[in-house]
């Protein structure tokens, strides 16, 4: 990513400041703190929903929907109902696309197409694809190559999802069994593999060559962000840059360009190509920082993983690095990636301890408002205001 928000910048302009510096796990002032008595008389999972709500009403979260009311004066009734009139028989499609002769390899490769996903790729992408459409021409047809889009999209997503459960061995994902626990590591990276493929016949067929490289790019930043994710950096400052260069190139690199490349197909001014790319950046940024909130603040059963998963691979995110600048004897387990005995239940207890869960949520909100700021300089339409609300849903949602 060419800029980011470092944490001394940002901060600056909060109506918060930084809190004190807490005890730690182990010290003896750790009694007067609200959280772990709070968790010997609660259920983990009221503590957080409580500690989740608390965030939301400080960092003004709620308050944010005052902003996201229809602008274009057409009703609708929610982002995910539009979309999903473009997307009728979404995973009949991509099933389709899918066809394979092997039982078992078509069994594996259409297991997380079972309509149970959010389909939060697919709904932006053809949100997008109207919003261009009405600011070029006002036209309110998706076009086939649009909505094609979406499903690659889609397709390219729930790939790197099996190769990310393969890598992190990972066994569950969205409430049930991972694809590599049920038939194997090796069986699951050729079912990934097989996605991608049939992912990259489809973008043949849309037959525009520019579309062609955008999304492939996407392939690229998501094995550039895998090998990001390996390694660590012993630099604090190049530790936080690292941390959202990983962010994007992982998640908000796909959301960026399927929305730039439906831009494209509708639209021939690269000034809107601009602003669907940087609205599909910001928004899939702060996706992706909620997503590491909720690690520590949502339970399992809500989640369909368990939590803590990223401390427990030895993964440092934001509400971690942001502890850190509090607790600087987290430093150390960092750079070891957490893998010593009583590493992760402590470096959990100094996250939920500090700032580091509001400060991330606050970030996220930043990007989010950047987002809305894009899109908001297309024409008002129903669309338009729909991926203004899906920023609001991005920091609000508690799974």
């Amino acid at each position: 990513m060419a800029s980011c928000w470092w944490p001394w910048r940002w901060r600056r302009g909060c109506s918060w400041r930084q809190a004190a510096r807490s005890p730690g796990p182990n010290s003896a002032g750790r009694a007067a703190l609200s959280a772990p008595r709070a968790a010997a008389v609660m259920s983990y999972c009221n503590l957080m929903k409580s500690l989740t709500s608390a965030f939301q009403n400080m960092y003004g979260v709620s308050r944010f929907h005052h902003t996201t009311k229809t602008l274009s004066g057409e009703k609708y009734t929610d982002p995910f109902k539009l979309g999903w009139r473009d997307l009728k028989g979404l995973y009949e499609d991509i099933r389709k696309e899918l066809f394979i002769s092997t039982a078992e390899l078509k069994e594996m490769s259409e297991y997380y197409f079972d309509g149970k996903g959010k389909a939060f790729r697919p709904i932006i992408v053809v949100l997008m694809a109207r919003a261009c459409n009405i600011h070029h021409n006002n036209s309110r047809n998706v076009q086939a190559s649009q909505r094609a889009i979406a499903l690659i999209a889609e397709m390219i997503h729930t790939a790197s999802l099996v190769h990310d459960d393969v890598i992190d061995d990972a066994s569950s994902r969205r409430g049930k069994h991972t694809v590599n626990k049920i038939w194997g590591e090796k069986k699951a990276v050729l079912a990934g593999d097989l996605i991608l493929s049939a992912a990259s016949i489809a973008l043949a067929r849309v037959g525009n060559t520019t579309v062609i490289s955008i999304l492939t790019q996407v392939i690229e930043d998501l094995v550039r962000g895998e090998f990001l994710q390996l390694g660590s950096k012993e630099n604090e400052n190049e530790r936080f840059a690292h941390y959202l260069e990983k962010t994007f190139k992982k998640t908000a690199s796909l959301i960026a360009n399927s929305c730039k490349a439906v831009s494209v197909l509708g639209c021939p001014d690269p000034a809107v190509h601009e602003i669907a790319f940087e609205y599909g950046k910001n928004v899939g940024i702060a996706f992706q920082l909620i997503d590491d909130v909720l690690d520590f603040t949502s339970c399992s059963d809500q989640m369909g993983k368990p939590t803590s998963a990223d401390l427990k691979l030895g993964l440092a995110t934001g509400p971690v690095l942001f502890a850190c600048q509090q607790f600087p004897e987290m430093n150390a387990m960092i750079m070891r990636r957490f893998s010593s005995p009583g590493d992760v239940d402590r470096a959990r207890q100094y996250v939920l301890q500090s700032d580091g869960v509001q400060q991330t949520t606050y970030l996220a909100q930043r990007y989010c408002h950047k987002a809305v700021r894009e899109i908001s300089k297309l024409r008002p339409s129903p669309e338009r205001d729909a991926l203004i609300q899906l920023s609001e849903i991005v920091l609000s949602r508690d799974k």
